[in-house]
């Protein structure tokens, strides 16, 4: 593909097949992304329409993929081969016109057809190659222009040297292919640069793996690997695989994933991700993951997917890109038609300003103006530890008015611990604390695991429990040495959508307002029935996530926490951390409702949590934000996921999809603008044809250019 006109063809061409519900096809990556009906359709069908659209289509599988990014150099390489040629071949034409402009010698004449020729039909082939096969398929693009406002020169040229005329233009159609051909070639150097983050992650992976094999260890290709593997990895090597520590200690850098650089502390039981650096110790690792299910290769793919997305930004030059080349042949025959007859110029006069239209529309331009900017974009925030989904949830991050933050695990660590317990006349916390810890026992959630730990740290051992039932948003039941434990909230669901308050006995009433008032979030313990003990949790502030709402507050941005504790626990919280609006006692199914509220206010809403417990709000939102700690992190969660727990990735999401938007916008400006003022100035004879050609091969550069300036972009972190 070469200009927005083969994206418009290409996405008509694949979208009138029957079963295809969406095709969008990237100009920047060369891929198109179809979503079909497999009983209505076969992939076969998809590749015959390509062919027949004059185009040449494979499936790219797990293994191509990678390589193909890897490939990107290679591309560059023979375009500049093919630049270098014909500017060797072009600099004697152009010597020969500037010398004899007028009354050239013969030999001079012949020399400049002689080395122009090969310029024209070999150093140009894929400009005609193209053309022919455009209008083979009735249709027309970039490569059309090109090789109409080459060949007429030529044509022209030839034709006056046999009848003989003293007036060539060699010189012009060589040094617009020339001048084109080096356009593609910095451009392709420029789009090379942008997949760099891509190709950077494809090759954290090492080459070779240090597995057991009996009582020997043995190197194999890392893609041998398999589940279960036990794998050696020394000091100062990257782990093959996603897995878990068996043996040994060390510090892990984990920066290709989470973009910080502070090495992570690893013991046995802890899992690491491939690709990462091993420190200090030697490892023994047992494979968990591995190819294409391997944390690695799933940020490869959703950075690639997001890569070859278009945002709803793109919708204007994709419409205009589909009509734009007919409209320029169209603008070139007026042209010709005023300058010959109306005008009454000689027929090489009215020759110039026709190819120089040709020649200086760039439809390029406006194709490449988004995608260039996304890849940019996203390859960057791969490289500080944010994973975009696609383009388009970039787009609307920088739309972001409000910003709701779930309390646990995003405002504070997601590490809770018993502060306190207090117990009614009657029990000791000696006496009540094994019965809770093993209530819990099978519980999953932090403030379970929180109780098991102190109980452990108290040496208090936790019985078993049986009929052990979880009420989620509420607390846990069970039966547990004979008696009826609960632990939950202060109200309880008695039905479907209904729920009671419990009451407490006023000797405990004055030591659940103190924990509350200490921000802490409170628990109440029933033993048969009958109010026990409360018990206070609480959960240390995140590091930075003081510092992220206040940038958010500078953004402009209205920043909500939502929290299931009590109002007054939570707006301790939230005034710790400095923001004004609280939403309490929200269970996990209300949360949806919460940013439906604010939705239906007019504002765009980003929600961030988990992406785990909040997955249907996080859907819910304008952008869903997720965020995690490395390896614990589902990386396909939501719109953004954020690989490490640290708010300020939240600021860094909206800034830069506010940058990629300013970035696209400077683009399509340019692009719109270019071809606005350039081409009535080449129809008017204003413009000199070679002038115009090199006008077009840098037209494409400098919006790539531009969108390079991403790969420069700051996170928030090294702003303050």
């Amino acid at each position: 593909m070469t200009c927005a006109a083969c994206v418009s063809r290409l996405e008509r061409v694949l979208g009138r097949v029957s079963g295809v519900r969406h095709a969008s096809v990237n100009l920047s990556t060369e891929r198109a992304t179809v979503t079909y009906a497999p009983d209505d359709t076969t992939v076969q069908a998809l590749l015959s329409a390509i062919q027949n659209a004059g185009f040449e289509g494979s499936v790219i599988e797990e293994a191509e993929s990678e390589t193909s990014a890897l490939d990107k150099p290679s591309a560059v390489a023979s375009a500049g081969r093919r630049a270098l040629l014909s500017a060797i071949l072009t600099a004697p034409v152009v010597i020969i016109g500037m010398t004899w402009m007028h009354h050239p010698p013969g030999w001079a004449i012949w020399a400049s057809a002689i080395l122009s020729t090969p310029v024209q039909f070999l150093c140009g082939w894929p400009f005609l190659s193209g053309a022919i096969r455009a209008a083979r398929h009735g249709s027309a693009d970039m490569n059309v222009l090109v090789a109409l406002g080459t060949l007429a020169a030529y044509g022209y040229s030839v034709t006056s040297m046999v009848m003989g005329a003293e007036h060539l233009y060699f010189e012009s159609g060589v040094t617009i292919i020339t001048l084109v051909l080096v356009g593609r070639w910095l451009e392709a150097r420029a789009r090379s640069r942008v997949s760099d983050a891509i190709r950077r992650l494809i090759q954290l992976t090492p080459s070779t793996a240090r597995i057991r094999q009996g009582d020997v260890w043995v190197d194999i290709p890392t893609g041998r690997v398999a589940v279960g593997d036990e794998l050696m990895v020394r000091a100062g090597e990257r782990i093959p695989a996603d897995g878990l520590i068996l043996e040994g200690d060390s510090d892990v850098d984990e920066s290709m994933l989470t973009g910080e650089s502070w090495p992570v502390t690893k013991t046995g039981g802890d899992s690491v991700t491939g690709g990462t650096v091993n420190g200090r110790g030697g490892l023994i690792v047992r494979a968990t993951r591995v190819g294409a299910d391997a944390t690695l290769s799933r940020i490869v793919r959703l950075v690639e997917q997001a890569q070859g997305s278009k945002p709803p930004v793109q919708r204007l030059a994709d419409a205009v890109a589909g009509r734009f080349v007919p409209v320029v042949l169209i603008i070139a025959v007026v042209t010709f038609v005023w300058w010959y007859f109306v005008a009454g110029a000689s027929l090489g006069d009215a020759l110039w300003p026709t190819v120089a239209v040709l020649v200086i529309a760039c439809p390029c331009a406006m194709g490449l103006a988004t995608p260039t900017a996304v890849m940019a974009a996203t390859g960057r925030a791969a490289e500080i530890g944010v994973l975009v989904r696609d383009g388009a949830a970039l787009e609307r991050a920088a739309r972001t008015a409000a910003v709701l933050l779930d309390k646990t695990g995003t405002i504070t660590i997601g590490r809770p611990v018993v502060c306190d317990i207090a117990v009614v006349d009657g029990w000791r916390e000696q006496d009540l604390l094994p019965l809770v810890a093993g209530a819990e026992g099978h519980s999953e959630h932090p403030i379970g695991a929180a109780i098991r730990r102190h109980a452990d740290e108290l040496g208090l051992p936790a019985p078993t429990a049986e009929r052990f039932e979880a009420f989620p948003g509420y607390g846990v039941e069970a039966t547990v040495s004979g008696h009826h434990v609960r632990i939950g909230r202060r109200s309880w669901p008695q039905g479907p959508g209904t729920a009671e308050p419990v009451l407490l006995p006023s000797e405990l009433e004055d030591s659940v307002q103190r924990l509350e008032d200490r921000g802490a979030a409170v628990s109440i313990i029933t033993i048969d029935g009958i109010v026990a003990g409360a018990m206070g949790i609480s959960d240390d502030i995140a590091p930075h996530a003081i510092d992220a709402i206040a940038w958010m507050h500078r953004l402009g941005l209205s920043v909500v926490m939502v929290s299931g504790d009590r109002k007054t626990a939570a707006e301790r919280v939230a005034g710790t951390v400095g923001v004004q609006t609280v939403e309490a006692e929200v269970l996990p199914e209300e949360k949806v409702a919460v940013v439906r509220r604010y939705q239906s206010q007019g504002l765009s809403v980003a929600m961030v949590g988990d992406g785990i417990n909040d997955a249907p709000a996080l859907a819910q939102a304008d952008v869903g934000i997720a965020i995690g700690s490395g390896t614990d992190i589902a990386v396909e969660a939501g719109d953004i996921t954020l690989m490490r727990s640290d708010l300020r990735g939240v600021v860094d999401s909206v800034l830069l999809g506010r940058a990629t938007l300013s970035i696209i916008r400077q683009n399509l400006f340019w692009a719109f603008v270019y071809n606005g003022i350039g081409i009535p100035l080449a129809a008017m004879g204003r413009l000199d044809p070679m002038l115009a050609g090199a006008a077009m091969g840098l037209s494409s550069v400098s919006v790539v250019a531009n969108s390079l300036r991403l790969r420069r972009f700051r996170e928030s972190r090294s702003r303050s």
